[in-house]
């Protein structure tokens, strides 16, 4: 983790949790080359408790207790995308409901509950004690085995007919269980046990040993829960989680399980509280930089305590691993603890010739860790590290984000945290995959879109220099869809705002905080005064990044808008919805709040989906027979069209070059994604992404890394050139690329050579007509050559082309290797329209764990090894065996061409 602020931000405001002494002040000194704490002292351990769970839908029959956290009102399936880009929903479920288990969940967030008086009083009993599935004794052998993260859903079957696509069709509602046994060492008799969950969707409930321990209803935010009174030392203990993820209650898939890791934290009753350290830097430049750390203690001992807390900062590289000794250290402090309280103490620092945090290509994202120790009467009792980095931040109106005094513009994509044919279950490789993907089209920032993501994706983005915006909720009081998150918005968003905000604080990456996403208070009535409540939540927990809510409907001059320290369109400022550019208008009423586009675009293609005609406006949107295809539910991939309330890249771009102090844009999205599948509901998938559901790139691709890489010389051609009947047609080509000059030729014959025009960011020929051949292009920039390329009309495919991304991967049951496949012809050439199916088989110590090929149209499900190409291209993704060790190897047939094979080493770590 890290976090550094702004040279020029004000002091950071610490905030304790529960009762605790003032706050102590480190003293401040220098030192180099400290030695750093023994591992083997610490007394903290954190273990992984992914493996050997069991897995059961349903709540069992014999059941005689009511296990919902509330009962909710009934249901009215709606018509699909009603909900989309929804405006004001009523409020007539919000009423009171009656309480089932919510009672005895609420306290589970008291720690994230500022004021002592509002949190919550545990009621007497032990609900859901007399149920089977909690008990010591239940025979749970019959139930699937299964290893976190998990996705209940995402194996299918979609579900086909029926208003589901909003949710992705795929069956992710109901109740559902797991159960563990933990071994627990009769040593730890006197410790604090915790359950660490880094997310689990959704409503989760969770019983040890038969009690009721608590719970946590939002299925996107990490949460702990001490299992310490429930333990039994020196013996198994039983571990029962049910979760029940509503029907309707969410816009995308929002995935169904345990989908992310799952940990179990042991420490001294006197230790460090959860993300109780908050590290802040200011006064950076390349000599020194100030550091400063607020710490707070947890005591949960039957007697009071006072222990001595010193801090020392180390470099370390992207493995983490340490860069030699201490940089810099943080003086002991006694710190005095009543029993059941916490305390804090805070204290500075200065790191000399510090390596900065900053993003590629013309930054490098350095990091540090501080290691922070806890002694009583001398003996380490805890050690505690936070990964944070160094960085000046400032948002400036003129210019927008300034990192370390370099003005960076926001490429950036949204991310919603589904990972395609793996659903929602986290995997770091196919994350990284990602990643690695957008950061070659040039992106450099990311937005969460519209949830807290998994802690390991911040762990990524704060290596690789990623400017993340975090987000929070997707809805407040006013609902989006019935059963969303608007339900318990009024008992839980300040215990869910704190614990992603202290949870994210000293990741660098995280640049700024969004407490809502086009949430319905915009339209009016209390929705400033709810915007006002949250807001300050947010600046209790850090007064050092700017706090904002995407706005998509409210007007330059409204009290909502007024509320936020930044302003964060959606879609208004190309000019949706009045048809104008709307950025001057913000400027006008905020001249000293940065601007930018936290949603831009929303254009829709499905890649290699070549429709006729072609409109010649830069932005359209998609209608029958223009755009999109009513018989196939495909849309053109000529990178011309959008939703209604979108626009394309080429529209979005002129508005922002035409106000130049817009700081950037959060393109929607960087990669297609399951549910929300406008404009065709009946679909599985978005059309959003510049690169689709399996990793390929869409055309638009091309176009985005023109413009956000223009120093990478290439030049893309669309359409491909295989339109057999099309003979003598208008079929209209197009080159993205930076260059500022291009020279199309059909089959040798100039059809014209262009300059770049004002505010125009491709090269169109509209009037060109179909012959078989070759098309090629030549580019010029600043009058000497750039980059060509030709596209020639294909044979008919001879052979099947499958490369694996990687030789090799690790036989932790983890890691992956995606095997993609194309068809030839007989020059090697890729043949763009075959929709023939293929098969993959697997030799060796490996399994095929999904296949894809990117079409929204698609509902064969996901670990089928039988899939269509969908425009000449597939996927199959792989993983090794745990423990095993050799070649595997993936075979690739389909009907009249010859097998395919490619071999993939499984190694130990």
């Amino acid at each position: 983790m890290g976090m550094f602020r702004s040279a020029r931000a004000t002091t950071q405001t610490r905030w304790l949790i529960g009762v605790g002494l003032p706050a102590v002040r480190f003293a401040s000194i220098t030192a180099i080359a400290i030695a750093a704490v023994s591992p083997t002292q610490a007394q903290r351990a954190r273990v992984s408790i992914n493996d050997g769970w069991k897995f059961h839908r349903g709540d069992p029959a014999s059941a005689s207790e009511d296990l919902r956290y509330e009962v909710l009102p009934e249901l009215k399936l709606r018509p699909d995308g009603a909900d989309f880009d929804a405006g004001v929903m009523d409020d007539s479920d919000t009423a009171v409901r009656k309480g089932i288990l919510r009672s005895y969940i609420l306290p589970s967030g008291n720690a994230f509950i500022r004021d002592p008086a509002r949190r919550h009083v545990r009621p007497a009993g032990n609900p859901g004690g007399t149920v089977d599935y909690v008990k010591t004794g239940f025979d749970d052998a019959a139930w699937q085995s299964v290893t976190l993260p998990h996705d209940w859903a995402i194996a299918g079957p979609f579900i086909a007919k029926g208003p589901y696509g909003g949710m992705g069709r795929l069956p992710s509602w109901g109740p559902g269980w797991y159960r563990r046994t933990l071994t627990i060492p009769l040593a730890d008799r006197g410790r604090s046990v915790f359950l660490d969950v880094d997310g689990a969707m959704s409503y989760a409930t969770v019983w040890l040993n038969g009690k009721l321990v608590g719970g946590w209803p939002y299925g996107y935010n990490s949460w702990r829960l001490d299992l310490t009174p429930y333990i039994v030392p020196g013996g198994e203990n039983q571990l029962a989680i049910r979760l029940d993820n509503p029907m309707e209650s969410s816009r995308w898939y929002p995935g169904g399980g345990i989908y992310r890791n799952v940990w179990l934290t042991t420490a001294d009753p006197v230790h460090v509280a959860q993300w109780g350290t908050k590290v802040t830097t200011s006064d950076v430049s390349a000599e020194k930089a100030q550091v400063a750390l607020a710490l707070t203690v947890e005591n949960l001992a039957n007697a009071g305590a006072t222990i001595v807390a010193d801090t020392a900062i180390y470099a370390i590289d992207a493995a983490d691993r340490r860069l030699g000794g201490a940089v810099a250290r943080i003086a002991p402090a006694t710190i005095s603890l009543t029993s059941g309280g916490t305390a804090s103490a805070s204290g500075t620092t200065t790191i000399l010739n510090p390596r900065l945090w900053g993003p590629p290509p013309t930054q490098r994202p350095n990091r540090y860790v501080a290691v922070t120790t806890l002694r009583r009467a001398g003996r380490v009792i805890d050690t505690y590290e936070t990964r944070f980095g160094v960085r000046a931040l400032t948002f400036d109106p003129a210019r927008g984000v300034i990192v370390n005094g370099e003005h960076v513009m926001l490429n950036g994509v949204n991310q919603h945290h589904d990972l395609g044919a793996l659903g929602a279950a986290w995997n770091d490789r196919a994350a990284k995959r990602q990643l690695d993907m957008l950061a070659d089209m040039g992106v450099n920032a990311i937005r969460m879109a519209h949830n807290p993501p998994a802690p390991e994706l911040l762990d990524m983005t704060d290596r690789m220099g990623f400017l993340v915006m975090d987000e929070v909720f997707d809805v407040w009081e006013r609902r989006k869809t019935p059963f969303d998150t608007h339900l318990i918005f009024k008992d839980w968003h300040e215990p869910d705002l704190r614990a992603m905000m202290r949870r994210d604080f000293n990741h660098p990456s995280v640049i700024m905080w969004s407490i809502g996403n086009e949430v319905g208070e915009q339209y009016g009535g209390r929705g400033a005064a709810v915007a006002r409540e949250v807001m300050a939540i947010a600046k209790q927990e850090d007064s050092s990044r700017p706090v904002m809510g995407s706005m998509n409907v409210a007007a330059p001059g409204s009290d909502f808008a007024s509320v936020f320290d930044a302003i964060a369109l959606n879609y208004q400022g190309a000019g949706v919805r009045t048809k104008l550019p709307t950025f001057a208008g913000f400027r006008a009423k905020h001249p000293d709040k940065i601007i930018f586009s936290s949603e831009s675009a929303a254009a829709y293609s499905s890649r290699g989906e070549y429709q006729f005609p072609v409109p010649g406006g830069i932005s359209n949107p998609v209608r029958p027979g223009v755009g999109g295809d009513e018989a196939t539910h495909q849309v053109s991939a000529y990178e011309l069209f959008a939703a209604d309330f979108g626009g394309s890249a080429d529209r979005t771009w002129a508005a922002q070059d035409q106000n130049p102090t817009v700081a950037g844009e959060f393109v929607w999205t960087g990669f297609d994604y399951l549910g929300e599948p406008a404009p065709y509901y009946s679909s599985r998938s978005s059309y959003f992404g510049i690169i689709d559901l399996a990793g390929f790139p869409k055309d638009r691709f091309w176009l985005y890394k023109a413009r956000w890489r223009p120093d990478v010389k290439f030049v893309h051609l669309l359409p491909h050139w295989n339109f057999a009947g099309r003979e003598g047609q208008v079929t209209p080509v197009h080159a993205f690329t930076s260059a500022d000059e291009a020279e199309l030729f059909v089959n040798g014959k100039s059809q014209g050579r262009q300059k770049r025009a004002p505010f125009a960011y491709r090269f169109r020929w509209d009037y060109v007509r179909y012959e078989p051949g070759e098309i090629k292009v030549l580019t010029w920039k600043d009058g000497k050559p750039w980059a060509d390329e030709t596209v020639r009309t294909t044979g008919a495919p001879l052979r099947i082309s499958a490369v694996a991304d990687r030789t090799s991967i690790v036989n932790d049951g983890k890691d992956l290797a995606w095997v993609s496949v194309a068809l030839n012809d007989t020059s090697g050439s890729f043949v763009p329209r075959d929709k023939r199916a293929i098969r993959f088989t697997i030799d060796g110590p490996g399994e095929i764990v999904a296949t894809d090929n990117g079409d929204p149209t698609d509902f064969v499900a996901f670990p089928s090894t039988t899939r269509k190409l969908f425009n000449g291209r597939a996927i199959a993704i792989v993983r090794a065996l745990p423990g095993k060790r050799g070649p595997i190897r993936v075979r690739v047939t389909a009907d009249g061409l010859p097998d395919a094979t490619v071999q993939i080493g499984s190694q130990s770590k």
